[in-house]
C-alpha cells in the first residue's frame, strides 16, 4: 500500500529495526516505513505476535523476538538485521510501558521495571546499534519515542520521569555522536487511539480524548507520518531535538489532576497490574 502523504520511493533500500513493532504506533510505523519503500525488521518479546504482525505487513517485514533490556538480546536483535539486510539505517526505540498509579503508590520494584524498560531498553538498542552498525557506516538515525504532556500526568510519575531522562539522553547522544553520522531524536508522543487505552481503567479511558485542545485522540498513522519524516534525509536537521505530536496536549493547563480523570471518590484509579516473567 502507497503512503497517503509521502513521495514514492522515498525510502528505497531504507533498512528500519522498530522495537515494540508488533501492536500499536510501533506497528503503525512499520507499515509507513514500508509503504515509503524501507525494509522492517520488528522486535518485541512475544513471537507469535511479531509473526502475526510480519505477516499481515508484508514480505519486505521480517521480525525478531527478543527483551530490549538485555544486552545479549539487543546484540542479537541488531546482528539479524544486518546478516539478514547487510545494513541498518534507522532503529526506532518504540518498545515501552507502564501501569496506571498515584505517585504516593509506586512501590520501588514497579519504580525500576518501567525505568528499565523505557530508559534501559532504549538506552541499550541505541548503544548497541551505534556500536554494530551506525558508527562503522558513518550515518544512522536513532528516533526515541517519548511520552507527552511534559508537565505531568496523574498516575504516570514513573512514566514521565523515565521518558524525561530518554529526552535528556537524546540531547546528549545527538551531540556525542554528530561526529559518527548519526542523528538522535525524540518523538514525545500525545494521547493515540491505540489499543493500548483498553489496559487503563475505565474513567481514564473514555476522559482522555477531551483532555486534548485540538478535540480528538491522535490517529496511528499520524505518529508513523512524524517518525518516517524523521526518517528521511530531513530528520538529520531535528537531531538533538524533541517533537511533540499531541494535539496541543503539552500547552493544557487547568486543575491538576483533571476533574474527568478522577474516580467516583475523587481520587486517580490505580490500574492492576500484571504479573510479568
Amino acid at each position: 500500500m502507497a503512503s497517503r502523504i509521502f513521495t514514492p520511493g522515498l525510502l528505497d533500500g531504507h533498512v528500519a529495526l522498530v522495537t515494540g513493532g508488533g501492536t500499536g504506533l510501533g506497528r503503525a510505523t512499520a507499515a509507513e516505513l514500508l509503504a515509503c519503500g524501507a525494509s522492517v525488521v520488528i522486535c518485541g518479546r512475544r513471537e507469535e505476535v511479531l509473526e502475526e504482525a510480519a505477516a499481515a505487513l508484508g514480505e519486505r517485514c521480517g521480525f525478531v523476538a527478543g527483551d530490549v533490556r538485555e544486552q545479549a538480546d539487543a546484540e542479537r536483535i541488531v546482528d539479524a538485521c544486518l546478516e539478514r539486510h547487510g545494513r541498518l539505517d534507522t532503529l526506532v526505540n518504540n518498545a515501552g510501558g507502564q501501569y496506571f498509579v498515584p505517585a504516593e503508590g509506586i512501590s520501588l520494584k514497579g519504580w525500576q521495571a518501567v525505568t528499565r524498560l523505557n530508559v534501559g531498553g532504549t538506552l541499550t538498542m541505541a548503544r548497541v546499534a551505534h556500536e554494530r552498525a551506525f558508527r562503522l557506516a558513518r550515518r544512522g538515525t536513532i528516533v526515541n519515542v517519548t511520552l507527552s504532556p511534559h508537565h505531568g500526568m496523574p498516575g504516570m510519575t514513573h512514566s514521565g520521569a523515565a521518558r524525561a531522562a530518554v529526552e535528556a539522553a537524546t540531547r546528549e547522544l545527538a551531540q556525542t555522536w554528530a561526529a559518527d553520522g548519526v542523528t538522535v531524536v525524540a518523538v514525545a508522543a500525545g494521547h493515540f487511539d491505540t489499543d493500548a487505552l483498553n489496559k487503563y481503567p475505565d474513567v481514564v479511558r473514555e476522559s482522555v480524548a477531551r483532555s486534548v485542545p485540538f478535540g480528538r485522540l491522535g490517529r496511528p498513522e499520524e505518529h508513523a507520518w512524524l517518525v518516517t519524516l524523521l526518517a528521511s534525509p530531513l530528520g538529520r536537521v531535528f537531531s538533538g531535538s524533541v517533537v511533540t505530536l499531541d494535539g496541543a496536549r503539552d500547552n493544557w493547563f487547568g486543575p491538576w489532576p483533571p476533574r474527568s480523570l478522577l474516580d467516583e471518590e475523587g481520587t486517580v484509579p490505580t490500574e492492576e497490574r500484571r504479573a510479568r516473567s
